[in-house]
Protein backbone atom coordinates (compact mmCIF):
# COMPACT_ATOMS: atom_id res chain seq x y z
CA UNK A 1 0.00 0.00 0.00
CA UNK A 2 2.76 2.43 0.92
CA UNK A 3 4.78 1.48 -2.15
CA UNK A 4 1.76 2.04 -4.45
CA UNK A 5 0.99 5.47 -2.99
CA UNK A 6 4.64 6.50 -3.27
CA UNK A 7 4.79 5.23 -6.87
CA UNK A 8 1.68 7.20 -7.82
CA UNK A 9 2.93 10.43 -6.29
CA UNK A 10 6.19 10.11 -8.25
CA UNK A 11 4.77 9.08 -11.64
CA UNK A 12 1.41 10.84 -11.85
CA UNK A 13 1.25 14.57 -10.98
CA UNK A 14 -2.53 14.29 -10.53
CA UNK A 15 -1.96 12.14 -7.45
CA UNK A 16 0.26 14.63 -5.60
CA UNK A 17 -2.54 15.05 -3.06
CA UNK A 18 -1.77 11.51 -1.91
CA UNK A 19 1.49 12.67 -0.32
CA UNK A 20 -0.29 13.25 3.00
CA UNK A 21 -1.69 9.74 2.72
CA UNK A 22 1.80 8.22 2.60
CA UNK A 23 2.37 9.05 6.27
CA UNK A 24 -0.95 7.50 7.37
CA UNK A 25 -0.37 4.42 5.21
CA UNK A 26 3.14 4.02 6.59
CA UNK A 27 1.83 4.15 10.17
CA UNK A 28 -0.86 1.57 9.37
CA UNK A 29 1.64 -0.74 7.65
CA UNK A 30 4.03 -0.44 10.59
CA UNK A 31 1.19 -1.41 12.94
CA UNK A 32 0.50 -4.56 10.91
CA UNK A 33 4.16 -5.57 11.29
CA UNK A 34 4.38 -4.50 14.92
CA UNK A 35 4.26 -6.84 17.91
CA UNK A 36 1.71 -4.34 19.29
CA UNK A 37 -0.95 -5.61 16.86
CA UNK A 38 -3.40 -7.80 18.75
CA UNK A 39 -6.92 -9.12 18.20
CA UNK A 40 -8.11 -6.22 20.37
CA UNK A 41 -6.66 -3.54 18.04
CA UNK A 42 -9.59 -1.44 16.74
CA UNK A 43 -10.39 -2.17 13.07
CA UNK A 44 -9.99 1.51 12.19
CA UNK A 45 -6.25 1.38 12.94
CA UNK A 46 -4.93 -1.24 10.45
CA UNK A 47 -5.05 -0.68 6.67
CA UNK A 48 -8.31 -0.75 4.72
CA UNK A 49 -10.40 -1.05 7.90
CA UNK A 50 -9.64 -4.77 7.99
CA UNK A 51 -9.72 -6.12 11.55
CA UNK A 52 -6.52 -7.06 13.34
CA UNK A 53 -7.31 -10.83 13.36
CA UNK A 54 -7.24 -10.72 9.54
CA UNK A 55 -3.74 -9.21 9.54
CA UNK A 56 -2.55 -11.58 12.25
CA UNK A 57 -3.78 -14.56 10.24
CA UNK A 58 -2.15 -13.21 7.09
CA UNK A 59 1.09 -12.66 8.99
CA UNK A 60 1.13 -16.33 9.97
CA UNK A 61 0.42 -17.58 6.43
CA UNK A 62 3.38 -18.79 4.37
CA UNK A 63 2.17 -19.47 0.81
CA UNK A 64 5.48 -20.99 -0.28
CA UNK A 65 5.43 -23.46 2.63
CA UNK A 66 1.81 -24.37 1.87
CA UNK A 67 2.60 -24.87 -1.82
CA UNK A 68 5.50 -27.14 -0.89
CA UNK A 69 3.08 -29.48 0.92
CA UNK A 70 0.81 -29.88 -2.10
CA UNK A 71 1.35 -32.81 -4.41
CA UNK A 72 -0.04 -31.28 -7.59
CA UNK A 73 1.23 -29.37 -10.59
CA UNK A 74 1.51 -25.61 -10.18
CA UNK A 75 2.00 -22.87 -12.74
CA UNK A 76 3.57 -19.58 -11.72
CA UNK A 77 3.41 -16.65 -14.14
CA UNK A 78 5.04 -13.25 -13.85
CA UNK A 79 4.24 -9.99 -15.60
CA UNK A 80 6.32 -6.83 -15.51
CA UNK A 81 4.28 -3.59 -15.54
CA UNK A 82 1.77 -3.76 -12.68
CA UNK A 83 2.58 -1.06 -10.14
CA UNK A 84 0.09 -2.42 -7.59
CA UNK A 85 1.70 -5.84 -7.55
CA UNK A 86 5.32 -5.62 -8.65
CA UNK A 87 7.49 -8.08 -10.52
CA UNK A 88 7.49 -10.08 -7.28
CA UNK A 89 3.76 -10.68 -7.67
CA UNK A 90 2.26 -9.24 -10.88
CA UNK A 91 -1.33 -10.22 -11.64
CA UNK A 92 -2.83 -8.30 -14.58
CA UNK A 93 -0.94 -9.65 -17.62
CA UNK A 94 -1.91 -6.73 -19.86
CA UNK A 95 0.52 -5.90 -22.66
CA UNK A 96 1.96 -2.40 -22.62
CA UNK A 97 5.03 -0.20 -22.61
CA UNK A 98 6.52 2.39 -20.31
CA UNK A 99 5.63 2.93 -16.66
CA UNK A 100 2.28 1.54 -15.58
CA UNK A 101 -0.22 4.30 -14.75
CA UNK A 102 -3.68 4.37 -13.12
CA UNK A 103 -5.32 4.82 -16.54
CA UNK A 104 -3.98 1.38 -17.49
CA UNK A 105 -6.38 -0.16 -14.99
CA UNK A 106 -9.45 1.64 -16.32
CA UNK A 107 -9.13 0.76 -20.02
CA UNK A 108 -10.54 -2.56 -21.22
CA UNK A 109 -7.76 -5.04 -21.95
CA UNK A 110 -7.30 -8.60 -23.01
CA UNK A 111 -4.81 -10.90 -21.40
CA UNK A 112 -1.56 -10.86 -23.35
CA UNK A 113 -1.61 -13.69 -25.95
CA UNK A 114 1.80 -14.86 -24.70
CA UNK A 115 0.24 -15.58 -21.29
CA UNK A 116 -2.60 -17.53 -22.89
CA UNK A 117 -0.07 -19.54 -24.92
CA UNK A 118 1.95 -20.29 -21.77
CA UNK A 119 -1.13 -21.40 -19.83
CA UNK A 120 -2.33 -23.58 -22.72
CA UNK A 121 1.10 -25.19 -23.06
CA UNK A 122 1.20 -25.90 -19.33
CA UNK A 123 -2.28 -27.43 -19.41
CA UNK A 124 -1.26 -29.71 -22.31
CA UNK A 125 2.00 -30.80 -20.65
CA UNK A 126 2.31 -34.06 -18.79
Amino acid sequence: MVRVIEYLTKTDPATAALLSTVEVATEQAELVDSPDLSPATPAAEPPFGMPAPYWLDLRAYDPVAVAATLDLPMLFLQGERDYQVTIDGDHLFFPGTGPSMPEDYTRPHHVDPEVITDVAAWLKSD
